[in-house]
């Protein structure tokens, strides 16, 4: 990230407007009431009672979220907003350079400032954040509705929170698990907690809404609370919860403690929110399409997201890279770290999902494979870009659009990074003779002081030391060799040394038929050279070109829009068709394309045929089922 620049600490040495507030008024709590009756119309209400002493008065609104790694708090929807004293109101001003700051002055005689605000819902992705509200569910993550004192330490600042949601919905929290100070059917006040503990505990609420206990019986507790579109959406089969419960035994197993007094899984199920998932501490915000439970393809493509989730727990939640570990919701977070943080709990997202059940062996390979091509065969802006500046440019990366994505590269230090750890478990078998593994790292590295809700910042010194308390090799070297590669090819030394070895063929690979039966798309990146919407409000949109390849040699870009192959209206059979016609032959592929009003017939020239990845045995041993083998004992029904 180069020269941090602390925007709150800087402040604080330019204008006498902000002043922090003294311990002793830190630890008379922030009352905060939160509204979410208005949820199935997308907006949210807010009030709070901020203890407050007559004079000049700063504050924040949330802009650095913990987990999204960038400065995108929403604030461009808070909206309503009203200050008022003594029943009087309170003119209040907006900085002019840091634009989530508002100032007021205190009249004399105040000890209380009432805020007031509303925040709105958007109905799509966009710059305004996520949505998190549909007609029936609802996802409260605290921090859109709050503003705290400028320069306060967010685990000094307490808050009261209470919510209302409509009538006759459910809702879950980590904070319920707290036993909350007062309860009702459609709300709730809770006990006192910092602003960190706060936005660190969202709330999931729905008209159909499920518990599933995952650890009957035994301490702390785990729960799956599912909010959906509709009652079926929240049934799970006895197969899936023995898969969710074996989750919970397999971390047991691979940490040996748990760094939270609780674990509650929130996952929110329906078409109009954006699929996505966020750590928390002692939950995780989750959020699939309605039919994930009821669809085994939906299954398949998903089926990484909680145990991803709930890895974060321990690698991000409790240990957390030094750049990471910020005071507040204000200071620039720095992300060099994000291939440890990201990378090695995508590695164990996907290796738990096997582990669990939730994926086969042959499943797992599947998912390998179609992780291995991108970066090997897909991602040719890795010639400029290593993965260290992907991690460090992660907060304008979430952003970015897909067109360009291969030359630009996306925010994929999750999959190159995964790469890289599965290299490295391998080496630390080898060397090890196979009386070590990345497992034995994990447990030292994040697995000390057994219910323990802290922050432990972490460097890559620390990383590199652990490695060679486990294993001693020349681990800096190792890293940093990876970090700074530019190919050619992706990092599949690891997928080598497991046992496996990449190759292509005209079969679909398993795991992109299940991401394309689940987003509507075709992905033809291996051959032609794009992927392509098929359903939806951007169905025809190619939604990128890989650069050098056989599509954008012909002309092709992203945002056009597929009208037609070979004279036919186009559809994803058509265009498979297609591919196969012309892998014999020379006649090109003829591909009609509305470019903004305009139509022009583009020649692919390619012959490869259809073209997708598969791992096949290069009949060494098979480290990788080793790796993912049970680790727990059977879980007790």
């Amino acid at each position: 990230m180069g020269k941090l620049t602390i925007f709150g600490f800087a402040a604080l040495s330019l204008t006498a407007a902000i002043v922090p507030v003294s311990r002793a008024q830190r630890s008379e709590p922030i009352k905060m009431e939160a509204d979410l009756r208005d949820a199935p119309r997308r907006i949210y209400h807010a009030r709070l009672e901020i203890p407050v002493k007559p004079g000049p008065l700063t504050l924040v609104y949330p802009k650095w979220i913990p987990g999204e790694h960038a400065p995108n708090g929403p604030i461009v929807d808070l909206t309503g907003l009203h200050f008022r004293a003594n029943g009087r109101e309170i003119l209040w001003n907006r900085d002019d350079v840091d634009l989530f700051q508002f100032r007021c002055e205190v009249p004399s005689g105040s000890s209380t400032l009432e805020v007031t605000l509303d925040y709105l819902l958007p109905k799509e992705e966009g710059t305004a954040g996520p949505p998190s509200a549909s007609a029936q569910v609802a996802v409260l993550p605290w921090n859109l509705l709050l503003l705290y004192p400028a320069g306060a330490k967010s685990d000094d600042v307490m808050f009261a929170p209470s919510v209302r949601v409509p009538s006759g919905w459910k809702f879950a929290t980590a904070l319920s698990r707290l036993r909350p100070a007062t309860s009702a059917e459609n709300e709730a006040s809770f006990e006192p907690v910092s602003l960190t503990h706060l936005v660190d505990s969202p709330l999931l609420a729905g008209a159909y809404f499920k518990t599933y206990d995952l650890s009957p019986g035994q301490k702390p507790e785990h729960r799956l609370n599912i909010a959906a579109d509709s009652a079926i959406a929240t049934t799970l089969s006895s197969e899936e919860l023995g898969h969710l419960q074996r989750l919970v035994a397999e971390t047991g197993a691979l940490f040996g403690v748990r760094h939270y007094r609780h674990y509650d899984f929130l996952l929110a199920l329906s078409d109009h929110l954006p699929p996505n998932g966020l750590e928390h501490h002692e939950s995780s915000d989750n959020r699939a399409p309605e039919k994930m439970l009821l669809d085994p393809q939906t299954m398949e493509a998903l089926m990484d997201l909680l145990p991803h989730e709930f890895f974060h727990s321990w690698n991000g939640k409790y240990r957390r890279p030094a750049g990471l570990a910020t005071p507040n919701y204000q200071e620039p977070m720095k992300g060099d770290l994000l291939w440890v943080y990201e990378g090695l709990t995508q590695y164990y997202g996907a290796i738990l999902a096997a582990r669990s059940g939730f994926w086969k062996p042959e499943q797992l390979r599947e998912f390998l494979a179609a992780t291995a091509a991108s970066l090997d065969d897909a991602r040719p802006g890795r010639s400029w870009r290593d993965l260290e500046d992907v991690a460090i440019s992660s907060q304008i990366l979430y952003a970015a659009r897909d067109a360009g994505s291969s030359w630009r590269r996306p925010a994929d230090y999750y999959d190159e990074s995964l790469l890289i750890w599965l290299e490295a478990d391998t080496i630390l078998r080898r060397e090890s003779k196979g009386q070590k593994s990345l497992d034995d790292f994990c447990r030292r590295f994040a697995g000390s002081d057994d219910g323990a809700v802290k922050v432990v910042p972490y460097t890559f010194e620390d990383v590199v030391a652990t490695m060679n308390s486990i294993v001693p090799y020349d681990w800096k070297r190792f890293f940093e060799e990876r970090l700074h590669s530019h190919g050619p090819g992706g990092p599949l030394g690891g997928v080598l040394s497991s046992g496996w070895e990449l190759i292509y063929n005209d079969d679909v690979n398993d795991h992109q038929r299940a991401a394309e039966e689940t987003d509507g798309t075709v992905d033809l990146s291996f051959s032609l050279g794009f992927s392509v919407q098929a359903q939806g409000a951007e169905a025809n949109l190619i939604q990128d070109v890989v650069a050098g390849s056989p599509a954008a040699n012909a002309g092709i870009a992203p945002g056009m829009k597929m009208v037609a192959v070979n004279g036919r209206k186009w559809s994803p059979d058509w265009l498979r068709v297609a591919i196969r016609d012309a892998k014999n032959g020379k006649q090109p592929i003829e591909l009609l394309l509305e470019n903004q009003d305009y139509y022009r017939t583009f020649s692919v020239d390619y012959h490869g045929g259809e073209r997708y990845p598969h791992l096949a045995s290069n009949h060494g041993s098979d480290i990788l089922a080793e790796i993912a083998r049970h680790r727990a004992p059977e879980v007790v029904k």
